[in-house]
């Protein structure tokens, strides 16, 4: 049987949500946004030896417990600490990986993604040796920088999503060294050592819940695809 590993990375404060608690922790439905996040996961693996990992800042690992226990959540999963900055957290987080197989790295706050979807990611993986997903923009797209603005062709750009997927492997080798601002997500740490990165078609639901009106769009979206 296949090993993937699952980093979901909830270490975050999230406070462009104007909430009390991090965004993570906010009601979607009837349970709070990570358990959809970790059971999405766990819905779409069930031929595989699945391990997640769940990357949370330790100031809220008691409150996460009294959630767990509050909505009955029996999703297996282990907990890693979050670092200073996503970097530290995936790195935490790939401690815990298989030694062997893939690994998947998703934001906390995309709780939308299909099972159909994220079986695609991992074959991708699985042939491509990375996959990492994408959509389109919609909307004309400006460069601005240092009070000037020009316009770019938008055929040209690509929204990455998460997860993204790697041979473990090689990502611990990326993950093997000095932190870097130009580090936005796992893709720029992988193809930093010279790697190719393999983009494949995201899904437009695959939105990650950042402002108030999100978590109003995800409701919309989580009654057409379901639970």
């Amino acid at each position: 049987m296949d090993n993937l590993s699952v980093i979901i990375v909830a270490g975050g404060q999230g406070r462009r949500m104007g909430g009390s608690v991090p965004k993570q922790f906010l009601l979607l439905g009837d349970r709070p946004i990570l358990m959809h996040t970790i059971q999405r996961f766990y819905q779409a693996f069930p031929d595989l030896n699945l391990r997640i990992i769940l990357v949370l800042n330790k100031d809220y690992e008691q409150y996460w417990q009294e959630l767990v226990a509050r909505y009955s959540f029996e999703v297996p999963h282990r907990i890693a600490y979050g670092g200073q900055e996503r970097f530290h957290s995936v790195k935490n987080g790939l401690a815990l990986a298989f030694e062997q197989g893939l690994v998947a790295v998703h934001d906390a706050v995309r709780p939308l993604v299909t099972t159909a979807f994220l079986r695609r990611v991992l074959d991708e993986a699985r042939d491509k040796g990375n996959a990492v997903p994408f959509v389109l923009p919609h909307s004309s797209v400006r460069i601005e920088e240092q009070g000037r603005n020009w316009p770019i062709d938008r055929s040209k750009v690509r929204l990455v999503q998460t997860p993204q997927m790697f041979d473990v492997q090689e990502l611990r080798q990326a993950y093997d060294q000095e932190y870097q601002n130009s580090f936005t997500d796992d893709a720029t740490v992988f193809e930093s050592l010279g790697k190719k990165v393999n983009l494949v078609p995201g899904i437009e639901e695959n939105i990650k819940l950042t402002r108030p009106i999100d978590l109003y769009l995800a409701e919309k979206i989580m009654q057409n695809i379901g639970e």
